[in-house]
């Protein structure tokens, strides 16, 4: 059952038909300046719905249609649908400055950014519009064309009713939320694919945190490329996603490179694909994709939307993210339900299905709508918890080195918390923690060099353990590195010690 036969022969599914009626019902009750809300998970057909609406607008009003994307793709999606459905339309793009025979067109489609170029110049730039649709509503880049549109109505469009920016929610500027099917529905009745997710447990502890509320491209560089993770990825993909198209999701132009270089010395067939592509190149690149069976593509965010290929059997998530609308984007792409393809792999490299639920999960959107703050608050408490109950995980080469000591687990938070019932000092915790490392280093170092090597060899669980320590006492990141160093030298004093002895 696929979503291109459903444009061609405009027979709206079920689901679809009760959104549209939803929706224009509400339109037409609607007082100027009142806007809705609609969402939809991606593949649901959302383009597919308010063309309809489109197209009901202009029969019953009478008026004409402003819809507003953010990518020059989405605009030429939208206006194909468009004209299937005998819709008369004009994409606005950087090449149009003047629209003179605006009576030839019903509908128009526009670049957020461009259009307001133009109506900067000329407010009069369009005429006679009585509905704005905003597709991926979500972003906060459309708010400011909004003013331009008084008593009009606003539709926004979208899979995830989360702001882009959590000071602007999106209640602000819609007054009611409409809420399509849902993921499971849409799996259950055969429109979406199953999503199968493989979640392979990071250790994130050096991601950093930028100031719009993002893990930071920097950081991610630094732990991607790390020979440790490009491992994990290759093992991944060679235990459940070889042979099958994949598209991998990387936070930085370094590492999807360095994905490339890995795939491609190991002589699989792959390319990469980021925003430093010219158009031509990317046309080249993406059609070598659609056209190889078992083709890996190693992209940077730029295919999270205005990118459909539905025989992608495999989604790597090569990167972690808190963003949810951009953990549904990646996944989405591979969504898409074919005669043979029911089910697609996720592989999760980020602690993302753990951070916002494997992504068929059920979300209650009115709630996320009215209050995103507790969703959003909940979300990363969730993620805080897990981090802080887990202790750092040495890699298999370095386990085998403390094969004579206890393998039970050194979970910060508990011990913090026993500290704290016991009225002891929270410092108690580090020494715990010291005492530790030293003993499982005296349990398996035979001589002086040995024990140094399996001091280094400690050297980032012991960064960890700090900065665990440090967010259970709400501690700055000079703290951290003041007491990292402190705890290291403390170690190294009483391993030198030990031998003096």
């Amino acid at each position: 059952m696929e979503l291109e036969e459903n444009i061609s022969t405009r027979q709206l599914y079920p689901y679809q038909l009760e959104a549209v009626e939803a929706i224009f019902n509400k339109l037409k009750e609607a007082k100027p300046n009142e806007n809705i809300l609609f969402q939809l998970p991606t593949g649901g057909g959302k383009t597919i719905i308010f063309s309809e609406i489109v197209k009901r607008y202009i029969q019953h009003f009478n008026r004409k249609v402003l819809i507003l994307t953010h990518r020059i793709e989405l605009s030429k999606q939208t206006s194909e649908v468009l004209a299937s459905i005998q819709i008369r339309n004009k994409i606005i793009n950087s090449e149009v400055k003047t629209l003179t025979q605006q009576g030839d067109y019903e509908c128009f489609t526009a670049l957020v950014e461009t259009l307001n170029n133009r109506l900067q110049e000329d407010e009069e730039f369009l005429e006679d519009i009585g509905l704005v649709i905003v597709d991926e509503a979500h972003y906060n880049s459309f708010r400011k064309i909004f003013h331009y549109f008084e008593n009009v109505n606003i539709l926004g469009v979208t899979a995830t009713p989360l702001s882009s920016n959590k000071k602007l929610p999106l209640y602000q500027t819609y007054k009611e939320i409409i809420v399509g099917e849902s993921i499971p529905s849409l799996i259950e009745n055969g429109y979406l694919a199953e999503g199968v997710t493989y979640a392979n447990d990071v250790n994130l502890s050096t991601l950093k945190i930028g100031t719009n509320g993002e893990f930071t491209t920097g950081s991610h560089e630094l732990l991607y490329t790390q020979a440790m993770m490009q491992g994990k990825l290759l093992d991944a993909y060679e235990e459940i996603a070889k042979g099958t198209k994949t598209l991998i999701f990387n936070a930085g132009i370094l590492t999807s490179i360095a994905v490339y270089n890995l795939f491609k010395s190991k002589g699989y067939p792959v390319r990469y694909l980021d925003s430093t592509f010219s158009d031509r190149d990317r046309a080249e690149t993406l059609e070598w994709f659609r056209n190889t069976k078992d083709g890996i593509l190693s992209s940077v965010s730029i295919l999270t939307t205005g990118f459909d290929e539905p025989e992608v059997e495999s989604i790597i998530l090569n990167r972690a993210t808190k963003s949810l609308t951009l953990y549904h984007q990646m996944i989405g792409r591979g969504s898409r339900v074919l005669p043979h393809k029911k089910k697609f792999n996720i592989i999760d490299l980020g602690n993302n299905s753990r951070r916002f639920n494997l992504w068929q999960f059920p979300i209650d959107w009115k709630h996320v709508f009215v209050a995103p703050h507790l969703y959003l608050e909940q979300r990363y408490k969730d993620e805080w918890d897990y981090e802080l109950e887990n202790d750092y995980e040495l890699p298999a080469d370095i386990k085998a080195r403390f094969l004579n000591s206890s393998a039970e687990a050194f979970i910060v938070k508990d011990r913090y918390l026993l500290c704290l019932r016991k009225g002891l000092k929270p410092q108690t915790v580090l020494d715990q923690s010291l005492d530790d490392h030293f003993g499982r280093i005296k349990d398996n170092a035979a001589d002086f060099d040995e024990a140094f090597e399996l001091f280094d060899l400690l050297t980032d669980e012991v960064k960890y353990r700090v900065k665990q320590f440090s967010k259970c006492i709400n501690a700055s990141n000079n703290y951290i590195d003041y007491q990292t160093q402190t705890y290291l030298s403390k170690l190294r004093r009483r391993l030198i010690g030990w031998f003096v002895e």
